[in-house]
């Protein structure tokens, strides 16, 4: 169930799309760390990064959407905080639950779902929106 980047997940941004990969990357990497027993420690580091690395992202993606005047910003801006807020109640949830597999399948399932919800539904609009100012 690992958590893969493909192509037709591109947005078609640079920045925005290379972040999107990353965020692929350490994704992964917390799905794996949590499959194989690896310490809590490691795993609350990989926490550390997603929610260090997904405020940095939108921050990047907002201020790009505002430069662009992209006028789906608003709605942006709602799930964003709306992920931020879920991320924090899965780590959450992780601390109280202890190196538990199931909250780390749960919560890759939740960001895998949601990253690849959100960027086909609704970051690839930016791109579209982008595209149609050139």
């Amino acid at each position: 169930m690992g958590l893969l980047w493909t192509k037709n997940l591109e947005v078609g941004v640079n920045l925005i799309d290379d972040q999107h990969k990353k965020w692929f990357e350490k994704a992964d990497q917390l799905f794996e760390a949590g499959k194989t027993g690896k310490s809590k420690e490691y795993i609350i580091q990989m926490f550390d990064f997603l929610d260090g690395y997904t405020k940095t992202h939108f921050r990047d993606e907002e201020n790009y959407m505002q430069s662009i005047k992209y006028p789906g910003y608003p709605e942006q801006k709602q799930m964003h905080e709306a992920f931020i807020k879920k991320l924090s109640e899965i780590r959450k949830e992780y601390e109280t639950a202890g190196a538990n597999l199931t909250v780390i399948i749960n919560a890759n399932q939740f960001i895998l779902d949601w990253l690849t919800k959100h960027i086909s539904n609704a970051d690839k609009k930016i791109g579209e929106y982008a595209r149609t100012l050139k």
